[in-house]
């Protein structure tokens, strides 16, 4: 892979732990709507819910997100633990005391307290 095309794929993703079942993804939440996922376990093992629908014979591949993941996510995004990524898609650097700052409603970045 060349590194291009692996920064494309990989840069700016972060780990993230579901809040459900603990399950462990790389993320990147690029816009409101748009959020990149990548599994580094196989979806129907680590997770209840797609473990339930492949027994009912979905493919996983085909499945879209786990509706606990995309919650959990749009948690971290909300508490600040997950940035947004900034308009060029890169994502911000930790500030000096290691948080990370995240898209506010006007588009600009804020840092979470805590």
């Amino acid at each position: 892979m060349t590194a291009e095309r692996d920064e494309f794929l990989t840069g700016g993703m972060r780990p993230h732990a579901c809040r459900m079942c603990g399950t462990k993804v790389l993320v990147k939440k690029n816009s409101e709507k748009h959020t990149s996922i990548q599994w580094t376990t196989d979806a129907a093992s680590s997770c209840p819910v797609f473990a339930e629908r492949v027994a009912e014979g979905a493919t996983s591949a085909l499945l879209d997100t786990c509706e606990h993941l995309g919650d959990s996510i749009a948690h971290a995004v909300s508490d600040g633990t997950l940035p947004h990524a900034v308009s060029d898609g890169t994502l911000p650097h930790a500030v000096s005391d290691g948080t990370l700052p995240h898209a506010v409603s006007d588009g600009t970045l804020a840092v979470a307290d805590g």
